[in-house]
């Protein structure tokens, strides 16, 4: 029996602005992924599943206040009427916080559709309605969900099999150990008077382990006290 092909990791999305994307996706590692089939994109712009001659996607808020709400009734349309595999997405600053655990969670699944919203936001009963999940990439505020999504979908698709060439690359990474990465250097061996640390040039790789994690257990303290609890809480519940 023939094994079944394994299906492109799929993302699909819903925006105003269909000409945003692929963008800097279709670039780098991600862009020739996205030509050899590892993952495939589709931009659905909303405005198809308008209900007027005006294409309106959005209307005054109920209760006053400034700006416009996207309309629940052509989001709903435009939902239903683009199937595609994976959760409902929806980029808001209000949202779960985008992290390395969360990437790993989308990139294991057969795809996402990504809600873009603009102006003030969108009508919240159509998130109700379909279960979205709320993702924000911090605590700022953007002029739409696009860039955010963009964030997110380069995050996730480096995850996929065959778009990054060794594991040790992902592995060493941030957020990985739950810690900040440590310093890279390469040549010059000296740079302005500046040098590489000596334990890099030794050849000692079992040194050179416990120097890196060194570092980047102290820049994780200095830089990151919300992960270092953390780091600190998984180390003392696995060694107890």
């Amino acid at each position: 029996m023939e094994e079944k092909a394994r299906q492109p990791w799929r993302a699909t999305l819903l925006t105003i602005f269909p000409e945003m994307f692929p963008g800097p996706l279709g670039l780098s590692l991600a862009g020739r992924a996205l030509e050899e089939g590892i993952w495939s994109l589709d931009a659905v712009d909303i405005r198809g599943f308008a209900l007027d001659r005006h294409r309106s996607v959005d209307d005054s808020p109920f209760g006053g206040g400034a700006g416009m709400v996207m309309r629940p009734d052509v989001l709903d349309a435009a939902i239903r009427g683009t199937p595609a595999p994976g959760p409902l997405v929806y980029m808001t600053p209000r949202g779960r916080t985008l992290d390395q655990v969360l990437v790993r969670e989308l990139a294991a699944g057969p795809g996402v559709k990504v809600l873009c919203g603009r102006f003030e936001g969108v009508d919240q009963r159509v998130l109700d309605a379909h279960g979205a999940l709320e993702v924000s990439v911090g605590d700022f505020v953007l002029s739409g969900g696009e860039p955010a999504a963009l964030v997110m979908l380069d995050a996730i698709v480096r995850l996929l099999p065959g778009v990054i060439g060794t594991a040790d690359s992902l592995a060493e990474e941030s957020f990985e150990w739950g810690l900040l990465e440590y310093p890279h250097y390469t040549r010059p061996q000296t740079w302005e008077g500046r040098a590489v640390p000596e334990v890099l040039l030794s050849g000692h790789h079992e040194k050179i382990r416990a120097w890196r994690k060194r570092q980047a257990e102290d820049i994780t303290r200095q830089r990151r006290p919300d992960l270092w609890d953390r780091y600190l809480g998984a180390k003392n519940v696995s060694e107890g």
